[in-house]
């Protein structure tokens, strides 16, 4: 099979527009994102009008710019913004919606072993406090085509089966998922869906109304390039009335009846700086001025980006892509040579990039030691001499 091809770069303009240490090859945009100056200058303004007048701000000000930044979340997401409310990421969205359920003992919960390792703690931690049941849908990693996600997760599901979690875009092996059919085929089996979308926002195209998952949660900082802490829990309206925060405030008892009350307890859960939620809006505009075709063109720049690097590499791990181009994103993970591994976070070939090559992406076990595997993102500021570099250092390293 041919390799894909590289698109033609434009890292070197895109570059300059964050601040990243020009000493480090960046792959790691993944894990926490990394975030325009202009987006960082954009939340410093809200918070300098936070800071000027605190009570005019919380008091009179943050609804209306509340609603217009969720309005502009929304509209991207393709949802209603009465449906979808911010919360700091995808991983409090997650337990906002677990802690909602109202279990019975034996009820069953069904995760993917590709599921992200916070998100499986809470499942467990809610399974167990209601003597539930956790069962995992093992998906296949080298995978072959999408429907072995589905045939692996419809596998595991039964007549107790009260939620499946499932990962839009898996965190340790950068497979898409395929949630619209898996969301379809459930819904038949009368079995809600919640879609951990960590990865999704900014990197495929999402249309929450048409996909009808009872709950999706996306982050905001990772590929929509907004600070961190925003990130959104979309729920459908006939399960807002049993959705809770986390944090219960004064939403709970308002006298408005201008809101819905999901929206009146998510707004205010307490005293916070919002700041990262305000300016997703600036974050959506600034990343889709990026190229003439503006997200679509981004996406699908990025996605050619990964596809080039994960060919490249594979070549010269001497492997085979593990996935189809189909389930790649802008995310894609290849396997290196088994090493047995007793540290708790990194591994030492991940430190060793760093140190020795400058090079910051990451290497883990998945699903245990000794087997583990590479992870590269591709951001618009990466280019094809960034995933050459890994290359020589993955040569000479191994």
């Amino acid at each position: 099979m041919k390799p894909n091809a590289f698109p033609e770069s434009r890292a070197g303009a895109a570059r300059e527009l964050w601040s990243l240490d020009p000493a480090v090859t960046f792959l790691n945009h993944g894990s926490f994102g990394a975030c325009p100056r202009a987006v960082l200058e954009a939340q410093q303004r809200y918070r300098d009008q936070l800071e000027r007048e605190p009570v005019r701000f919380f008091l009179r000000e943050l609804a209306p710019l509340l609603d217009a930044a969720q309005g502009a979340l929304a509209s991207f997401v393709g949802a209603d913004p009465d449906d979808l409310v911010f919360v700091p990421n995808a991983t409090v969205g997650v337990n906002t919606v677990l802690r909602s359920l109202s279990l019975r003992p034996d009820d069953e919960l069904c995760i993917t072993d590709h599921g992200y390792n916070a998100c499986n703690n809470a499942v467990e931690a809610v399974a167990a406090r209601a003597g539930a049941r956790v069962v995992v849908a093992p998906v296949p990693f080298p995978i072959e085509a999408p429907e072995q996600v589905v045939e692996a997760v419809l596998a595991h599901v039964g007549p107790r089966t009260r939620l499946v979690l499932v990962d839009h875009v898996t965190s340790p092996t950068g497979l898409v998922f395929p949630v619209a059919s898996l969301v379809a085929e459930l819904a038949v089996r009368g079995v809600d869906v919640l879609v951990d979308g960590a990865h999704a926002p900014g990197m495929v195209p999402l249309d929450l109304r048409a996909l009808g998952a009872a709950y999706y949660t996306g982050n905001c900082h990772k590929w929509l390039c907004s600070p961190k802490g925003a990130a959104f829990l979309h729920v459908r309206r006939d399960k807002q009335g049993s959705v809770r925060p986390l944090s219960i405030s004064h939403g709970a008892n308002s006298p408005r009846t201008d809101r819905s009350r999901f929206l009146l307890e998510f707004d205010w859960t307490g005293t916070a700086d919002p700041s990262a939620a305000l300016c997703v809006a600036d974050a959506l505009r600034a990343m889709g001025a990026l190229l003439p075709g503006g997200w679509p063109a981004l996406r699908e720049h990025n996605r050619a980006k990964a596809l080039a690097a994960r060919d490249l590499l594979c070549e010269v791990l001497g492997c085979p892509p593990p996935s189809p181009d189909a389930m790649i994103g802008a995310l894609a993970t290849v396997p290196l040579p088994d090493a047995p591994s007793s540290r708790m976070r990194l591994d030492p070939l991940q430190d060793a990039l760093l140190e020795r090559w400058g090079i910051e992406v990451p290497v883990f076990a998945w699903p245990a030691s000794p087997r583990r595997y590479l992870r590269i993102s591709a951001q618009i500021y990466n280019d094809r001499t960034h995933y050459e570099r890994l290359a020589a250092a993955l040569t000479a390293l191994l």
